[in-house]
């Protein structure tokens, strides 16, 4: 489980796929969470975030082979 508070202590922000929006600190389990993100508009992003990543991950397979 990753720690609630970044380097400077302040809390981290997560996305919650349960409830379809960032929370920040302790909130539900990390089991629907992404992140942590570093603020709350990087957060409102994770799926956007995550599509991205999955997408060059898929390219970079693609390569590979």
């Amino acid at each position: 489980m990753s720690d609630p508070e970044n380097v400077s202590g302040e809390l981290n922000w997560w996305y919650c796929l349960k409830h379809s929006k960032p929370e920040r600190g302790p909130g539900c389990p990390n089991k629907y969470r992404l992140g942590p993100y570093p603020d709350e508009a990087t957060a409102t992003n994770a799926l956007h975030i995550a599509h991205e990543r999955n997408e060059a991950w898929d390219e970079q397979d693609e390569r590979d082979f």
